[in-house]
């Protein structure tokens, strides 16, 4: 039987963070909690106590690649396989032994379910019914994510230089250029939570829009292009689809965000850093601690 490790990441988390390991451990041998609550502030991460549990604190919010990077260095050395999660995603019964399955093609090394509303039970993919019940995808999103231990010999962790958005992509797209797949299987479902959004409707159409600081929107828009810039020739799919997402989402977001003024400028930004290869640092969180960032020779 295949040994499990879980990582799961956390910042400031609430009571689910307790639920999502329980479930957790009712597949997985041990469950590696990185959590990015920075400096002295309480984080339930702390109350949890189980000996097949480790919680790791740094006391700095390092970002979710820097927290998937932390956790995965304490993986045990006997796990055959690493399920990454986020502090909200309670596992549904099977959906583990389902993604597990997968691995049985040596020639998969990542396999991920379909992410779903956690509150409507809705898929976030348009037009998912479209594809194969289990097709090979550019990029899977992280929480749900099963990694084969061995690809990690080929890739061995999460960019930290993109600290939150598309961090997920990249390590996807790399794991591609290795050889291996990445796949996804439409009939397992995960409910998450990918940020606050409202419907507006123009005519027939609803449109949804998350709503994101400042801050999350030049990152977005920054590494979005990065990605489109390095993987060019070998994934012209997820470019040309990376590229009508972000026009969507500038025109959306110049449309409907209520802070349009901060958020637009913010993309734009971004853009152009994705052009350039720079980081600004006033669209960091308060909090952050990003060495990536620090031994840069950045704007202020």
């Amino acid at each position: 039987m295949a040994r499990i490790a879980a990582v799961v990441t956390a910042y400031h988390p609430d009571e689910r963070l307790a639920a999502v390991v329980e479930s957790a451990l009712l597949s997985c041998a041990s469950v590696v909690i990185a959590d990015n609550t920075p400096g002295d502030a309480e984080s339930l991460a702390g109350k949890i106590d189980d000996p097949r549990v480790t919680v790791l604190r740094s006391g700095a919010n390092r970002g979710l690649a820097g927290a998937l990077n932390l956790g995965l260095a304490e993986v045990p050395a006997d796990a055959d396989a690493v399920l990454f999660l986020d502090q909200d995603s309670v596992l549904p019964a099977e959906l583990v032994a389902g993604l597990l399955a997968h691995l049985d093609d040596e020639t998969i090394a990542v396999v991920g379910p379909t992410p779903v509303d956690a509150a409507t039970g809705g898929r976030y993919e348009r037009g998912a019914d479209r594809h194969a019940a289990v097709d090979d995808r550019p990029s899977i999103i992280t929480s749900g994510m099963l990694v084969r231990r061995s690809a990690f010999a080929d890739v061995p962790g999460f960019r930290e230089d993109f600290f939150v958005d598309c961090v997920d992509s990249d390590f996807c797209l790399r794991i591609r250029r290795s050889g291996r797949r990445v796949v996804r299987d439409a009939g397992l479902v995960l409910p998450h939570s990918i940020g606050s959004g409202r419907d507006h409707r123009i005519g027939p159409l609803n449109i949804r829009v998350l709503h994101y600081p400042a801050w999350r929107h030049y990152w977005i828009a920054r590494n979005g292009i990065v990605l489109s810039r390095e993987f060019l020739g070998a994934e012209r799919g997820f470019v040309l689809t990376n590229a009508l997402f972000m026009a969507r989402w500038l025109l959306v977001t110049a449309l409907f965000d209520e802070h349009r003024g901060s958020s637009v400028p913010a993309v734009l930004r971004g853009l152009l850093h994705g052009v350039t290869g720079r980081v600004e640092r006033r669209y960091l969180p308060s909090g952050a601690e990003y060495d990536a960032v620090r031994s840069a020779n950045l704007p202020g």
